[in-house]
C-alpha cells in the first residue's frame, strides 16, 4: 500500500511533530506504514520485526553470488548430447548481444560429470564437495534473464532491474520484515570487492535509507571504524544520547528528511554494532571440526570460507538477509580465453559452500534459512571455433540452485535443450526467482510494493511467479 493512502488510517489525532517524536522514526515510518493493512497499530519503527503476509518457510537467506558469469554446461547442467557432438556446426541464433543467423561449433565440458546422492543428481568434477550435499539442493537447469552485459546482468539479479537502479532485493526483504536484532544491520553484504555495477547492487535507491545492505570486507578490519565495546561506552553512551536528542529536534523541523532520519538510525546501529559485531565476527571459539568444515585454517580472515562461517555467525544473531561474493568485477568467472579458470574459481567455493549447508543443517538453521546461489548469466555452449578455450556470454539458458528454507531438496525444476542454449521446460526467470524467494519468507511479491513518483514499485516489477513445483 502507499504512501498516499495512509490517511485511510485511523490513528489518533496528533501534529505532525507530535507522530513523528512517538514514531522515533521520521519519514520511513511513515513510508512503512502503509505497507499492508494488516499492520495498522503495529510499531512503526521501520526496522521493527513484522510478521509476513502469510506463513512463511524461511525466516532468513544467505545469498551467494558468483560474478562473471558461470558456464552452466560446465557445472550443473549436464549434457550428454554436447559430450557427444562436439565440433558439430550449428547456426545460433544470437551472438554477442546481436541477432541473426551465426556459424558456430558446438564445445563440450572440460570436466567429467557424475551423479551424486540418492537423488542422483548429476553435478560437475568442479564441485565435488557440493556433490556431497546434493540431496539438499534444488537446481534450477532453465534459468533465463533479460541481459547478456554484465552491468545490467548484475543489477537484475540484485534489483529485477536491467535498465534502472531499483533496490536491492535485500533491502526490499529488510522493508518487508525489519530486523530480528537492532544491534545488527538487517542486511549485510560480505566481499572482498564489490561486483559489477557496484555497490548499487545492495542499495536501498527510494526505500528508507535503514534498508540499505552494510558491507564488510574479510580482512582483519571487516568493518572499518567500528571498535569493540570499551570501559567508556557509558560515557559514548550519554553523548550519542544527547547528539540524538539533539537530531530528532532537528528532524521535526525537517519532517520529511529521509537522510537525515536514515543518519539518526545509523547511529544508534553503529553504537550497538560495537557491542555485537566484533563477537560475531570473531572466529576464535569455533572448534577445530566447524573450520576443517568450511576449509579453513585458524586465524585465517579472508576466503570464501570465512565468508560463509561469518555468515552462519550473524545468521544466528537475528541478520535478516547476507550476501556473499565470492569475488569482485576483476578475475572472476568471465572466462572468455580460457575456461580453465572455473577450476581454480570453483575449488575456492566448493568446500566452504558445502560447508555452510553441512553446518546449518547440524545446527538444525537449514529448514528455516534459504541458501541461494546465482550468477548474472551462463556461458555460449558454442563458440567461433570448435578448439577454442573460452566461451562467451549466455543469457538465454543459465544454472541457479537453492537449499534449505522450504524447497525440495534433491530435485531438478527445468531442462534446457539437448545442448544447453535454450530452456525446454520449467523455465524460470530472475523475476520468478526472486518472487519464490520472497514467497518462502511469507511475503506475496505483488503486495510488497512501495509507492514512488507516482507509481506502485516492487522487486519483481509487473512480472514474476512463485515456482510452485519447488516448494517442499
Amino acid at each position: 500500500m502507499s504512501i498516499e493512502r495512509q490517511s485511510t488510517y485511523s490513528f489518533a489525532q496528533p501534529t505532525r511533530r507530535e507522530f513523528l517524536r512517538r514514531a522515533s522514526g521520521g519519514f520511513g515510518a511513515l513510508a512503512l506504514a502503509g505497507l499492508w493493512p494488516e499492520l495498522q497499530g503495529a510499531s512503526t519503527d521501520p526496522l521493527a520485526s513484522r510478521p509476513p503476509h502469510f506463513p512463511a518457510k524461511a525466516d532468513r537467506v544467505i545469498f551467494l553470488y558468483s560474478t562473471g558469469g558461470v558456464s552452466h554446461v560446465d557445472t550443473f547442467d549436464h549434457k550428454p548430447q554436447l559430450i557427444r557432438d562436439h565440433g558439430k556446426s550449428i547456426t545460433a541464433s544470437r551472438w554477442l548481444n546481436k541477432a541473426g543467423k551465426f556459424d558456430r561449433f558446438l564445445i563440450k565440458p572440460r570436466w567429467g560429470f557424475q551423479p551424486y546422492g540418492r537423488s542422483g543428481l548429476w553435478v560437475s568434477d568442479l564441485f565435488p564437495h557440493l556433490g556431497s550435499v546434493i540431496d539438499d539442493v534444488c537446481m534450477l537447469n532453465a534459468m533465463h534473464c533479460d541481459s547478456d552485459g554484465h552491468d545490467k546482468g548484475t543489477l537484475a539479479a540484485h534489483t529485477g532491474s536491467a535498465q534502472a537502479i531499483r533496490p536491492g532485493m535485500g533491502a526490499w526483504v529488510s522493508y518487508g520484515l525489519g530486523t530480528e536484532n537492532r544491534n545488527l544491520p538487517s542486511f549485510m553484504v560480505i566481499a572482498p570487492a564489490a561486483p559489477y555495477a557496484g555497490a548499487q547492487n545492495w542499495g536501498s535507491d527510494f526505500l528508507p535509507a535503514c534498508h540499505q545492505g552494510t558491507h564488510a570486507i574479510p580482512g582483519a578490519e571487516p568493518l572499518p571504524n567500528l571498535k569493540p565495546s570499551t570501559p567508556a561506552a557509558d560515557l559514548q553512551a550519554m553523548e550519542l544520547a544527547l547528539v540524538d536528542t539533539l537530531n530528532r529536534n532537528h528532524l521535526e523541523r525537517r519532517a520529511a528528511d529521509q537522510a537525515l532520519d536514515a543518519r539518526i538510525r545509523s547511529f544508534e546501529t553503529a553504537f550497538g554494532m560495537q557491542r555485537e559485531a566484533p563477537e560475531a565476527f570473531d572466529l576464535s571459539r569455533e572448534s577445530e571440526a566447524t573450520l576443517k568444515l568450511y576449509g579453513l585454517k585458524r586465524g585465517a580472515n579472508t576466503g570464501f570460507g570465512w565468508q560463509c562461517l561469518v555468515a552462519r555467525r550473524l545468521a544466528e544473531r537475528g541478520v535478516r538477509f547476507l550476501e556473499l561474493i565470492d569475488v569482485g568485477s576483476s578475475a572472476n568467472w568471465d572466462s572468455h580465453g580460457n575456461m580453465g579458470d572455473h577450476e581454480k574459481l570453483a575449488r575456492a567455493i566448493d568446500q566452504p559452500i558445502a560447508g555452510l549447508i553441512t553446518d546449518l543443517k547440524q545446527r538444525g538453521m537449514l529448514e528455516r534459512t534459504l541458501v541461494v546461489w546465482t550468477t548474472e548469466f551462463g556461458r555460449t555452449p558454442f563458440n567461433q571455433k570448435a578448439d577454442h578455450p573460452g566461451r562467451e556470454h549466455h543469457n538465454l539458458c543459465f544454472t541457479s540452485w537453492m537449499a534449505g528454507g522450504g524447497v525440495k531438496g534433491g530435485h531438478v525444476h527445468g531442462q534446457s535443450d539437448e545442448y544447453g542454449i535454450l530452456p525446454g521446460t520449467g523455465a524460470v526467470h530472475t523475476h520468478d526467482l526472486h518472487a519464490t524467494m520472497l514467497h518462502l519468507l511469507g511475503m506475496d511479491h505483488e503486495r510488497l510494493t512501495f509507492r514512488y513518483a507516482g507509481r506502485d514499485f516492487r522487486l519483481t516489477d509487473v512480472a514474476g511467479e512463485v515456482v510452485r513445483p519447488i516448494l517442499a
